[in-house]
């Protein structure tokens, strides 16, 4: 049986994605930024929090008045739990706190179900796997396309994650 450290998000981690993530203080739609009173698919307050019809209905309209950045903080630790949890349950390699904070913000944007699957996962547990990319950096960076297109912006944040694994910087792309 395989025993690591649990790792969680750093500080410098957390502030790097919440500063990508913008906090927005009132209730609004993620696909026109605009302010909205009513629910939609869509609904978004915090630092990228989504917020589900029944979190709406239970919240009894305390999300109108608006949330602080501490409030949205804990919202946004909360948001940020299973993809930690992904990292610490699947990562079998022992790896440093800021390429646990890479792997987290990747999977952040990709998914916990596609990094399952992933050539990142398979050469970070093992370098030699046997994937369709030769080397991890390769297969990292891979994860440039939104329906099918390199997407410029992905291709700055796999840059940018990519640098927090391999080199320990955190800046913004």
């Amino acid at each position: 049986m395989h025993e690591t450290a649990s790792h969680r998000m750093s500080d410098q981690g957390m502030e790097l994605l919440m500063s990508i993530e913008s906090f927005r203080g009132k209730q609004y739609d993620d696909q026109t930024g605009a302010e909205i009173s009513d629910w939609v698919k869509g609904a978004t307050i915090g630092y990228g929090h989504l917020i589900s019809q029944s979190e709406w209905k239970q919240s009894g309209g305390e999300y109108k008045k608006g949330i602080s950045k501490e409030q949205a903080k804990v919202l946004f630790e909360k948001d940020l739990a299973p993809f930690v949890e992904s990292v610490n349950a699947k990562v079998t390699a022992d790896i440093t706190q800021n390429q646990f904070d890479a792997l987290v913000i990747l999977i952040f944007n990709i998914g916990v179900v596609s990094f399952g699957r992933s050539s990142v996962l398979k050469l970070v547990n093992n370098p030699s796997a046997q994937t369709g990319y030769p080397n991890l950096e390769r297969a990292w960076k891979a994860w440039n396309k939104s329906q099918g297109k390199v997407m410029k912006g992905l291709e700055n944040r796999r840059n940018a994650e990519w640098a927090i694994y391999s080199k320990s910087v955190y800046a913004r792309w």
